[in-house]
């Protein structure tokens, strides 16, 4: 296993770090449209809150994808004909997600109440999917001599795929909330604040049934021990301090403490692949290593150029982007669903 490949299979698990936490307190808002606000000035106020950057945060998945099918073409060849289906269907709900935040603004008052809902369920849908689809990964798959997965509706829907579904969406929406409260005034900031204090209990409960499947469901305690223990004790640590920051009203370190835990799940289920990128549950022969799945040294390099070059300039513009619109929301809202980021 050379460096390069050690560095673009790090930088695939940081694309999809800096996804979940840029683009999950997205998706925990559009949840929010339907169940935190009580009207539908309340529900402008929070679309507003994501409305120059929601499109941006995208392009982390966009290029996770693509960085993924030019360094590791055998990964995304195993990973997107095997989850062809439930890949579609994440794919629908960003799709129906998107466009809801156009039509919202540009239909008749009667008719918005179908795209908050449209909203609400295509921000449901994604990390749902996500959750199940990862987690299902991480347990093995039927994954052939040849990279091929002849996977059923168990291999990819059980318990532990469930919990991890179930989770992601409650991570999401609480980090969307923490975000609501940081980016919002008046009464849906202090509805959201009391929304977080009581799914936080919740939460605690799921964090322990995550962790007893990943013990028993899985070869990451066996393999990786220590590492394992450090990441599970660092996002329950990371909840604890994500709670009781909702519960002193700081915030900042709020929705950092849960976009934290979000990107250490990725690098707990990163590192607990390592040296793989595909699990096979028929045999551990048949596992997708980093090593074989790689594009050339030569593809690497090039690549590896390119993305020294650019990346700095995104992460930039990124920033910048968010100190721009960096001032709360307030009551009543101005141009809702006008400005957009990309």
């Amino acid at each position: 296993m050379s460096n390069l490949q050690l560095l673009w299979f790090f930088l695939i698990g940081l694309l999809f770090s800096g996804f979940f936490f840029l683009e999950g307190f997205d998706f925990g808002v559009g949840m929010a449209v339907q169940s935190l606000a009580k009207n539908e000035l309340e529900k402008d106020q929070i679309v507003q809150t994501i409305g120059p950057v929601w499109d941006g945060n995208e392009v982390w998945l966009l290029t996770a994808g693509g960085a993924m099918f030019a360094s590791f073409p055998y990964w995304y060849a195993s990973l997107f004909s095997g989850y062809y289906l439930i890949l579609l269907v994440i794919l629908v709900g960003l799709i129906i997600r998107g466009v809801s935040f156009e039509f919202r603004h540009k239909v008749p008052a009667a008719q918005k109440q179908r795209w908050n809902w449209t909203l609400s369920i295509g921000s449901f849908i994604v990390p749902f999917f996500f959750g199940v689809m990862f987690i299902s990964l991480i347990q093995g798959m039927p994954l052939d001599e040849n990279g091929n997965m002849s996977a059923h509706f168990g291999d990819y829907f059980n318990l532990f795929s469930l919990v991890g579904g179930v989770a992601m969406v409650l991570l999401t929406y609480l980090h969307g909330l923490n975000y609501i409260s940081l980016k919002t005034e008046g009464d849906v900031r202090t509805r959201a604040r009391d929304y977080a204090k009581k799914l936080y209990l919740i939460l605690y409960l799921g964090l322990v049934a995550f962790a007893t499947l990943l013990f028993f469901k899985t070869d990451f305690f066996a393999l990786h021990l220590v590492p394992t223990l450090l990441l599970v004790v660092a996002i329950v640590l990371l909840t604890l301090v994500a709670h009781v920051s909702v519960l002193k009203e700081a915030e900042m370190t709020a929705f950092l403490a849960s976009g934290l835990s979000l990107v250490t799940i990725v690098v707990l289920l990163f590192q607990g692949l390592f040296p793989r990128v595909m699990i096979s549950s028929i045999s551990s022969k048949y596992d997708l290593l980093i090593a074989s799945a790689s594009s050339s040294p030569y593809t690497l390099s090039i690549m590896s150029m390119v993305a020294l070059t650019l990346v700095p300039f995104v992460l930039a513009y990124t920033a910048w982007t968010y100190y721009i619109f960096r001032k709360r929301i307030k009551l009543p809202v101005v141009g809702t669903g006008e400005h957009h980021a990309g």
